[in-house]
């Protein structure tokens, strides 16, 4: 039984969960600017005004969500389409940074499991899923045909998924884009106007590399000691010293959006504790990166400060999800009693989940990565993907992997099938929480896609099965979300850094708003999820959405002045219990028909999710 949360204020002016007619500020006809700074995979706990200046400023002086969730899977373009659109990922169909697509993508290193950060990975899919796979508008191109100024600075992947669908060769207004690609073959082409400025400010016409920032390490050779410096400088000064002035001069509003790849690509790569959980994202590398992220923010508010645009823009902050150490340690795994010539001794290999599948369902296992090549003896597949079957171009089973959850799609819809390998990964000690397609019916120790809006109106393929990995708090001595460790399918090495996992590590985002139309100095006990960006950014430019599908998150209008604060509700949802005593359970909020995802697994096995009086059984036993 749900219990309330919270009673606040009631009767005060609705606003719409839906997409608005008119901008927030139409009181005072004042067409607002709106900048969104996503610093990726910054955890809420970690920003103090010591660490993280700036964003502490905003989150104390504006609005303090302090009940903030990534959805699940907590994955950079899964959440990046959630705050482009408003809508959860059953609709968007990002269902991770991996996905399947079944077809062959050139782009991707043709392979049927592309990974979709890159700018012509997302041209590709967009041709094949008539024009635009996320199936929903952007708030980027909404604002763009409404005559907005618009433009997406940063990482490479999310940035230019924000306005994927523009096509600069055609007429009328277009996006401003720099990211990696920025000056390549594959970057996004910049106008003259752009250029000019460029020179003007005595700035390249190309990205820098990352420079060291980028080097991963490997088994025996630690990744960075440093953060992606460089790089984002030249985002915040191209914003600072060309986007704004521009924007300025065009005077016209405008949306901005900042996606700072600090911290998350300095705690993936961190070199300060290899193999080792401790002191894992916690160490100086990852620090470094939370405040190279502030500082690239600080700059943007002081050029709206000298600019004159700061009284009139509204700023929203907000990471795409949490983070997590990694862990590499099973005692259940076939695969990690195997030995390979990358990986430590009884650690597990990347790729272990379709290898462990793959020995279990007896079925051949070839990767997607490397030509289709076949899997034997002591190997694993490059990238960790795999397709299983007696023929690669027809596979009965493929597994795109991701990190602390992977996906497994079943092409024949197979439901003998699909128990065969419910019942698998169900045996592992590193599986915690199984979610299945509804279509496939209802399975012990599993909850349906339906129950984490996974399953609606999606172009691209939707998953079988998603596995969520086992997650724990280690010892670090700060707070549980800021220790959390999980089980990992990825190249990347214990003690480097990881998200994905239904942990409450991985939901729990930093969020927080300042501006115009922003209360001030107010804590919001509200849950918000990013979902509930994309819709209030809309809100806030006063845009208007046609909907493909239904899964949309809703207007923050508990930060807005005169805004209804509504009440919110606590549920438990439950699994029945599979045959060895597993049973998946789905901690969630509610704010009307808004459900919000705190964690979800086995109890015992997930961060936030405590044993259930000792009963919860261990697999392999």
């Amino acid at each position: 039984m749900c219990r309330s949360l919270v009673l606040l204020s009631a009767g005060l002016t609705v606003l719409s969960a839906g997409l608005s007619t008119g901008p927030a500020s139409a009181q005072n006809n004042t067409p607002r600017n709106l900048i969104l700074f996503i610093p990726d995979g910054l955890r809420a706990l970690k920003v103090t005004p010591e660490t993280a200046p700036a964003m502490a400023e905003i989150r104390d002086k504006g609005v303090n969500f302090k009940n903030s969730h990534s959805l699940f899977p907590t994955f950079t373009m899964a959440n990046g389409s959630a705050m482009s659109t408003g809508h959860y990922l059953g609709d968007t169909g990002v269902f991770s940074n991996t996905i399947w697509t079944n077809y062959t993508s050139v782009p991707a290193g043709d392979t049927v499991v592309p990974f979709i950060e890159n700018d012509a990975v997302l041209g590709d899919i967009d041709e094949h899923f008539k024009g635009d796979y996320l199936n929903e508008d952007t708030i980027l191109k909404l604002a763009r045909d409404k005559g907005y100024s618009t433009a997406a600075l940063g990482k490479h992947g999310p940035t230019y998924q924000f306005d994927h669908t523009d096509k600069p060769e055609k007429a009328g207004l277009h996006s401003v884009v720099f990211d990696d690609a920025t000056g390549g073959k594959n970057g996004v082409a910049l106008s003259d106007e752009v250029k000019d400025a460029l020179t003007k400010a005595g700035l390249p016409l190309a990205t820098p590399p990352r420079g060291d920032n980028s080097k991963a390490g490997d088994a025996k050779t630690p990744g960075t000691t440093v953060a992606n410096v460089a790089q984002q400088a030249y985002f915040a000064d191209v914003a600072a010293k060309v986007v704004l002035p521009v924007f300025k001069a065009r005077n016209k509003p405008f949306v901005l959006v900042f996606w700072s790849r600090d911290p998350d690509g300095s705690q993936h790569n961190t070199g300060d504790s290899l193999n080792q959980i401790m002191p894992g994202i916690n160490g100086p590398t990852s620090m470094a990166g939370i405040k190279n992220a502030d500082n690239n923010l600080a700059q943007l508010r002081k050029a709206l400060d000298e600019l004159g645009l700061a009284a009139n823009t509204n700023i929203m902050v907000q990471a795409d999800h949490g983070f997590s150490t990694i862990s590499k340690e099973s005692k259940t795994s076939p695969s990690a009693k195997l030995s390979y010539d990358d990986t430590p001794k009884d650690f597990l290999p990347m790729g272990f989940l379709a290898l462990d599948l793959a020995k279990a369902l007896e079925l051949p296992l070839f990767d997607p990565n490397d030509k289709n090549a076949k899997v034997e003896g002591n190997k694993h597949p490059k990238a960790g993907n795999g397709v299983l079957g007696k023929d690669p171009e027809k596979p009965d089973l493929v597994v795109a992997t991701n990190g602390g959850s992977d996906l497994i799609y079943l092409p024949n819809k197979d439901k003998k099938l699909a128990a065969r390998t419910i019942k698998t990964l169900l045996e592992q000690d590193y599986v915690s929480g199984l979610f299945v397609d509804d279509s496939l019916g209802r399975f012990p120790g599993t909850l349906p896609l339906s129950s984490i809006n996974l399953r609606g109106k999606a172009a691209t393929p939707t998953p079988a099965i998603v596995v969520n990995f086992r997650s724990y708090a280690s010892d670090c001595g700060e707070a549980p979300t800021n220790c959390s460790v999980q089980v990992a399918d990825t190249v990347l090495r214990q003690g480097q850094g990881m998200h994905g996992s239904f942990s409450r590590g991985d939901t729990m985002n930093f969020m927080a708003a300042i501006g115009p139309d922003f209360k001030a100095g107010y804590v919001s006990e509200i849950p918000v999820s990013n979902a509930d960006v994309g819709m209030t950014a809309a809100q806030l430019l006063g845009l208007r959405s046609s909907q493909n599908g239904g899964l949309v998150g809703r207007v923050m209008s508990e930060a807005l002045p005169n805004g209804i604060v509504p009440k919110a509700y606590k549920g438990v949802e439950k699994s029945k219990k599979s045959e060895n005593g597993l049973q998946t359970m789905l901690n969630f909020q509610r704010v009307g028909s808004q459900r919000y995802f705190d964690a979800a697994g086995f109890p015992g096995r997930t961060l936030g999710l405590e044993p259930d009086a000792g009963k919860q059984k261990t697999a392999g036993k």
